[in-house]
Formats: C-alpha cells, sequence, structure tokens
C-alpha cells in the first residue's frame, strides 16, 4: 500500500507547492495522490508527473496521507524523493 511506502521513505514533499518545485526539480521518483483531494488542486502534479515520467499513485484518504507523512493535518500530495 502506498501509505506505507510514504512511511518507509527517508525524504519525502508534503503538499502541492513542495510536490510541485521537486517535479521541477527532477528530485521525485514517485508522487502519490489523496482521491479525495479536490481535482482542480491535484491536476498541476498529475500532469507534470506524467511530463517527468514520475510514477504515480493514489491512496484513498487526505487525512491518512497526512498521518503516513507525520503531519497532524490531511495531506493532498506527498512526493518520494529519489
Amino acid at each position: 500500500m502506498s501509505y506505507d511506502k510514504v512511511k518507509q521513505a527517508d525524504n519525502i514533499t508534503v503538499g502541492v507547492k513542495q510536490t510541485v518545485k521537486a517535479l521541477e526539480q527532477g528530485q521525485l521518483r514517485e508522487v502519490v495522490i489523496a482521491r479525495d483531494a479536490d481535482t482542480h488542486v491535484v491536476d498541476p502534479v498529475v500532469q507534470l508527473s506524467e511530463q517527468y515520467g514520475v510514477l504515480v499513485s493514489y491512496v484513498e484518504s487526505m487525512k491518512q496521507l497526512g498521518a503516513a507523512s507525520k503531519i497532524d493535518v490531511g495531506a493532498s500530495t506527498v512526493g518520494i524523493l529519489k
């Protein structure tokens, strides 16, 4: 499950802005997106991931993705660094 990937990753980015920045700098090997996030928020991340050839995984819950990222709020996107 992708929650486990996030929990086990040594370095991650949390949130759309940090994930987009890391994508543009070629630093990510995978992006995890919560299905319950607003599409207009995460669509740019999906498009950039496809453009840069980065794997996109989906999880069900922003709340659980935030918890897996060790933050107290929900997370719409998480990037797993190379």
